[in-house]
Formats: C-alpha cells, structure tokens, sequence
C-alpha cells in the first residue's frame, strides 16, 4: 500500500494523524493537506485505500473522475479499510509516535472510511468531514448494517463537519448523525455551505474548521 507521509520539524515524539482520501484518491489537495497537519506539529500520512484495485490512483475532479472513483469505492470493505488504518498506525508507532496519540481525518468518502475505523479500532480522536451513505446501505462500507449504526463503538472523541447545503449529506441525515452521536460528540453544520467545502478552500467555513481541527487534535492526541 502506497502512503504518502509528512513529518513536523524538530525532534519529537509527535502526535500523528491518518488522513483518508475523497473519492478522488491521495491527490494534491490530499497531500498538502498532510503537509498542512505536519507544519502544525502533527505527522501525517494518507494511505492509497483503492490499492486493492490499483496503485497510485490519482482522479481529476470531474465527470470522468468522479465515475472512476465511484466504480472503485464499489471495492472498498470495511475489513479492507480498518486494516489500511491499522498498518498505518503501525507506521506511526514505527515513527515513535504511541497509538494512543494517534488520531484520524477522513473527507467525504474518507469520512465514512474513518467513522468505520474510529469504532473498530479504538482511535483517540476522529474529525468526519462530510461523509456520504452512513445512514444507508447503499456502498459495500456501509453493509451489513448502515455505519451510523456503529456510533456507540466509538470509544474515543469525534468531529463531526458538514454544510447544510451538502446534497451527499441531507438535512435528514444530519439529523440522525445527531440523534446517534448523542452529547459525546459534537456535531458542526456550517450555514449556506455545500459539499466538498474543506480542501483547497479558503472560505469561511474552511478556516473555521481547520480552526476547529487544530484545536480538537491538540486537545485529544497532542496533550496526551
């Protein structure tokens, strides 16, 4: 499995983070995003979750891209991806970071993917970005039962950020998310957002929940 890692400066140990991709794949704005974390202290690493089908797969954000990335979501298992998110904890631990300080952000699909690991794994902290499908059976991640359904797993704190404008993630999901999350978690929705808010963009909602990113991680890992 292909990863692409980002490290802090200076001597550590550091707290670490693994970064689940869109259905675009561990494209640029995957990556900088890994090195935005690294640059705040964390070290990062985004695992190629399609290597299964194909090495290295890298979709432009379109209409082809978004058609290849949904055929190779269809491969993507629950067993398939904790494992990916094991092996790579394991490389954290490698790096000296402890698995207690590790911590998980997944986009989109990767956000379902990370809602899946956070409750099999037993991660400290897990930021959700605007996951599709959690509340239905319609992708292979979200069988036998809908994913939401494995919200009381979860032992350890979760982010949940999202638009009200997001048509992936409706107003009648959101409130599901709540219902299922209870007081534990916390659950943000950014007013007149859409999908796919996060990477590469500087809006308002952008700033703010990387804001919130930081602030969550350096809560829950980096002061452990």
């Amino acid at each position: 499995m292909q990863m692409y890692v980002a490290r802090p400066g200076g001597a550590g140990p550091h707290p670490g983070v693994v970064v689940l991709h869109q259905l675009f794949g561990v494209d640029g704005s995957v990556r900088r995003c890994v090195d935005r974390l690294a640059a705040a202290g964390f070290v990062a690493v985004a695992p190629d979750l399609y290597h299964r089908a194909e090495d290295g797969v890298e979709l432009p954000q379109d209409a082809q891209g978004r058609r290849r990335g949904f055929a190779l979501m269809e491969g993507l298992t629950r067993d398939g991806v904790v494992e990916d998110v094991r092996e790579c904890l394991e490389l954290l631990r490698a790096e000296g970071v402890a698995g207690e300080k590790a911590g998980l952000l997944g986009v989109s699909l990767g956000g379902h993917a990370a809602f899946v690991a956070a409750a099999r794994l037993g991660v400290a902290a897990t930021v959700v970005l605007y996951p599709g499908w959690l509340t239905g059976t319609e992708i292979p991640l979200s069988r036998p039962e809908p994913t939401l359904t494995l919200a009381p797993e979860i032992s350890g704190e979760l982010l949940f950020l999202v638009g009200d404008r997001d048509h992936v993630v409706p107003a009648e999901d959101i409130v599901q998310v709540r219902a299922a999350l209870g007081d534990r978690h916390e659950v943000i929705v950014y007013p007149d957002t859409p999908h796919a808010f996060f990477l590469d963009a500087d809006s308002a909602a952008a700033r703010d929940a990387w804001e919130r990113i930081q602030k969550f991680f350096a809560a829950s890992i980096a002061s452990v």
